[in-house]
């Protein structure tokens, strides 16, 4: 199959990966224009170009796919099939019409739940227990195509959303292939979606990331799991913002950001308590709990509240 991909950050390394591990010929990569990062704004490929340099492939960086003759490029690359995963640009009707064999696009959910930017970090903070992978037709909509194939993938308890997207982005490999080559056999078969049963999940913001003590132990451990690890989850400590990376749901019961004890670093919330495993106090590195609590010198759990 010749195959235009489309995509930008690591979730999509994979996908790309597989497609050209199966003897798909990719035509050309399009992703995102290279963007400034770091202290010194160093103008950083994003990591699909990256791969795609490795491999030799064509890159193209358009700001926008409207422009007439960035469709009329596409054209002349003669792709059988358009991949999209991640790529964070919207595909207009010029575009999704020039693929005879149509545009693919591997979401990180199982749909139509979490239709939108965030599916793998929402499905966390909601608590979850299994999300998946959907490959789908795009059309003009939202994430709103018809479905051709799914990969259903548990959610661990203590799970991250960093780590449960590396998971997804394995499957979605491991599912484009099929999809390719049940295209190429004539056997996809489409599914509508029903739109009663979708959802949104909307882009992170860091206005996201307090704590609320009040909620339960439950709900807090799915936060800070939903938001590792950006924004990540926080709290004020001592005047201090803490950002809070990893929890574990335990019993417990005081005033709401009371800490309970400091071996281990338990703290109350509105129902049960979470123990704090990793921490990041404001200005300094990741730490564990016991590292942290080794710095308070003297300081008793009496003594501590997050708010």
């Amino acid at each position: 199959m010749r195959i235009v991909f489309m995509g930008t950050p690591d979730f999509a390394i994979p996908c790309l990966k597989a497609l050209a591990e199966d003897g798909n010929e990719i035509a050309g990569v399009f992703t995102q224009p290279d963007k400034p990062k770091g202290r010194g704004y160093t103008l950083t490929p994003p990591p699909v170009k990256e791969l795609a340099l490795q491999y030799g492939y064509p890159v193209y960086q358009p700001a926008t796919l409207r422009d007439a003759e960035v469709q009329t490029m596409i054209q002349t690359l003669a792709p059988d099939m358009i991949v999209v995963v991640a790529y964070g640009k919207i595909l207009p009707k010029e575009v999704l019409d020039i693929p005879p064999y149509g545009c693919i696009n591997v979401h990180a959910s199982l749909l139509p739940a979490y239709r939108g930017a965030a599916p793998i970090q929402q499905a966390v903070l909601d608590g979850r227990t299994v999300t998946g992978v959907t490959a789908m037709y795009m059309d003009v909509g939202l994430d709103t195509g018809d479905m051709l194939m799914k990969t259903e993938v548990a959610i661990g308890e203590n799970e991250t959303a960093d780590e449960l997207h590396d998971r997804l982005s394995a499957a979605g490999a491991v599912l484009i292939v099929r999809v390719v080559h049940a295209a190429a056999e004539g056997t996809l078969v489409r599914q509508a979606q029903d739109d009663s049963l979708s959802s949104y999940a909307g882009m992170l913001t860091k206005e996201m990331s307090k704590i609320n003590f009040m909620k339960s132990a439950a709900e807090v451990h799915n936060k800070v799991r939903g938001l590792n690890s950006w924004p990540s989850a926080s709290a004020v400590l001592n005047g201090k913002r803490v950002k809070i990376h990893r929890t574990l749901v335990r019993e417990g019961n005081g005033e709401p950001g009371q800490v309970l004890s400091l071996h281990p670093l338990v703290v109350a919330c509105g129902e049960g308590a979470v123990e704090i495993v990793e921490l990041q106090p404001e200005g300094k590195r990741k730490m564990d709990a016991a590292a942290f609590v080794n710095g308070l010198h003297g300081v008793t759990a009496e003594q501590l509240r997050f708010e």
